[in-house]
C-alpha cells in the first residue's frame, strides 16, 4: 500500500508555484513567512498562503506561529520514499529558480535578529528592490 502522505506530497509538488516555493525552502535552508514569500514570488497573499498551507498539509512543511507571523520550514522526512521525493526536488536544475533565490536573499536581509519585522509589499522592500534594480 502507498503512503497517503506520499500521494499528497506528489500532488502538492505537481503545481509549478508550489514546486517553486518548496524548491526555495530547500535551498535557502531557513524558515520563511507568508509576507516574505509573497514579496519573493510576487504572487498574491491569497495564493502564497494557500500554496504554503497545501505544502504543509501534504507533510512537506512545518508551521510555527511566532508573534504575528507564521513561519514555514521544511519538515524532516523519515520515510525513505518521502526523502527521495525531497531529494529529487533538491536536485532540480537551478536555472529556472535563480531569480527567486536572489529575491529571497534580498528579502531576508530585512530581518532583524533573524526575525521578520517587515510586512508584505512594504516601503522598505520596494526601496530595496528599486535600489537593487538600479545597481544591476
Amino acid at each position: 500500500m502507498i503512503d497517503v502522505n506520499y500521494i499528497d506530497a506528489l500532488k502538492a509538488l505537481s503545481d509549478p508555484t508550489r514546486l517553486r516555493l518548496f524548491w526555495l525552502l530547500l535551498h535557502i535552508d531557513q524558515r520563511i513567512t507568508v509576507a516574505e514569500a509573497l514579496d519573493v514570488t510576487g504572487d498574491t497573499q491569497y495564493n502564497v498562503s494557500r500554496n504554503l498551507k497545501m505544502l504543509f498539509k501534504a507533510g512537506l512543511l512545518i508551521q510555527q506561529k511566532q508573534g504575528k507571523w507564521v513561519y514555514y520550514t521544511l519538515c524532516e522526512q523519515s520515510v525513505p520514499h518521502c526523502q527521495a521525493l525531497v531529494d529529487s526536488v533538491r536536485h532540480l536544475p537551478s536555472e529556472p529558480f535563480s531569480e527567486i533565490i536572489e529575491r529571497c536573499i534580498l528579502r531576508l536581509s530585512l530581518r532583524v535578529d533573524g526575525e521578520c519585522v517587515v510586512g508584505a509589499n512594504s516601503d522598505e522592500w520596494k526601496a530595496l528592490i528599486e535600489k537593487e534594480t538600479l545597481v544591476n
